[in-house]
């Protein structure tokens, strides 16, 4: 799952994995390797920096794509990494292939788009 900055890309400070400001972001989804869970065109709000525990979709970087950032699940620490796997099953473009990753920032919504009305 790649993802486009919206905003500006998540510059994490010396040693912190926070930017500078402290401020969210937001990014656009990119590819199926997300799915169900997440969509190619949806945007979500990450905030760098912030702790992560296993289970939550986080934006993060491999070591080997220094170019590219991805989300993905945060599935388990391992050392100062962490080891990250996409909701679909089919897509393997994550810690399967590429190791662990450094986790830049933590999804903490979807705004867009917006959930389906109900119709009473």
């Amino acid at each position: 799952q790649w993802v486009t900055v919206c905003s500006h890309e998540p510059s994490p400070g010396p040693g912190s994995g926070q930017d500078e400001e402290g401020h969210m972001h937001a990014v656009l989804v990119q590819g199926p390797s997300m799915l169900p869970t997440l969509s190619p065109g949806d945007c979500l709000l990450v905030q760098p920096g912030a702790r992560v525990r296993p289970g939550q979709v986080v934006v993060a970087r491999f070591a080997s794509r220094p170019g590219l950032l991805v989300v993905k699940r945060a599935v388990r620490p391992v050392g100062e990494l962490w080891w990250l796997q996409g909701d679909n099953t089919a897509a393997t473009d994550d810690s399967r292939t590429y190791g662990p990753a450094q986790v830049l920032s933590r999804v903490v919504l979807r705004y867009w788009p917006l959930p389906p009305r109900r119709v009473s």
